[in-house]
């Protein structure tokens, strides 16, 4: 990969070209340069300095109806961002502060101060809050306590066991006092989930006999499956659960770029009749949506697990705006380890 500095001089950005058919390429993109945009009266203007690539983007492809409006053709791809303050025509922010936005897959972007969070002048680890501290360590930290509700003693699975919310959702689970199995992709990630982030197992979701590989691993079944991949995986999980498990329910990447239903006979049957019987709660969420008034009972948590060293947190950084599609494609296969961040401009204003 090569990596160029930001240029000062216009706005490279990248837009989405066409929709894609099953697995996205770089033809669904642009690669543009537009004019810099300048700050008018109570604007300010956001430089970007890290970018969070995150699955959901993916469906933000798509012109489907859901939670969230699709991108338009030829607009810029969304996303979430930490950017630096460059101008300010604002009378609540300064210049080169640091603040957190939703500014998307380019250079730069103009703001009017709204849903913007403040990180300060000097704040230590400023890509922290677009993983451990942002969007990925609520969504780990609510769905497995709000709706998981692990109890010590109890089994939690999680599966993409090494990525930006699966990597939290098993140690926070430990911390709780939980027997904690991992399902990731490969030995080195599989490796780490044990030996870094203390998970008792961790399974590789590429082997042939996965199905009993984990049914022997949880030799006391299971009682929560936090489910963010889908597909072969949870019907490895299935059978497994326990009467009254909880399934928190916030992905299913291992179906983003599918474009029929899996082969094999109606899994709905077994799914509804496991349900039922074993009076199993199944609850999807929409992380800010649903849990974005907790944010600081949240960060309050997290941030002392951290700093007492309870939980490990590792980014996959990769540098320049202009290989961003190519990570995101990367990210969809797995070839992440840890959350996906792109750097696109220096600290430094």
């Amino acid at each position: 990969m090569k990596s160029t500095q930001q240029n000062t001089q216009f706005n490279r950005q990248w837009t989405l070209a066409t929709r894609p058919v099953g697995a996205p390429s770089l033809s669904n993109f642009n690669f543009i340069e537009s004019e810099k945009p300048t700050a008018k009266q109570g604007e300010l203007l956001l430089r970007t300095v890290f970018l969070s690539l995150d699955p959901y983007m993916r469906g933000r492809m798509n012109d489907a109806k859901s939670y969230a409006e699709p991108v338009a053709i030829d607009e810029v791809m969304v996303g979430g961002t930490v950017c630096r303050v460059e101008e300010s025509n604002h009378p609540d922010y300064s210049l080169g502060e640091w603040v957190v936005s939703f500014s998307g897959w380019q250079d730069y972007a103009i703001s009017d101060g709204v849903d913007l969070l403040k990180l300060g002048q000097q704040p230590t680890q400023p890509s922290y809050a677009l993983g451990v501290m942002g969007m990925p360590g609520l969504t780990a930290y609510m769905g497995l306590l709000d709706i998981g509700q692990p109890k010590a003693g109890e089994t939690v699975v999680v599966a993409a066991a090494t990525g930006a919310v699966g990597s939290l959702v098993g140690q926070i689970a430990k911390l709780k006092g939980c027997k904690v199995v991992g399902i990731a992709g490969g030995a080195e990630k599989c490796r780490s989930a044990v030996e870094e982030l203390g998970f008792d197992i961790c399974l590789d979701h590429k082997s042939p006999d996965l199905a009993a590989q984990l049914e022997q691993a949880c030799d006391s079944g299971i009682d929560v499956y936090f489910e963010n991949v889908g597909g072969k995986v949870f019907d490895a999980v299935l059978p497994l659960l326990n009467a009254c498990a909880r399934i928190p329910l916030c992905g299913m990447i291992s179906q983003y770029n599918a474009t029929e239903l899996p082969e094999g006979p109606d899994r709905m049957f077994s799914l509804m009749g496991n349900l039922l019987v074993k009076r199993i709660k199944m609850q999807g969420f929409i992380v800010f949506d649903d849990y974005g008034h907790r944010y600081n009972e949240f960060s309050q948590d997290m941030s002392q697990w951290l700093k007492d060293g309870k939980i490990k947190y590792r980014e996959d950084l990769v540098e320049g705006l202009e290989n961003t599609v190519e990570s995101f494609i990367g990210l969809l296969e797995g070839k992440n380890f840890g959350k996906q961040v792109m750097r696109v401009g220096p600290d430094a204003l």
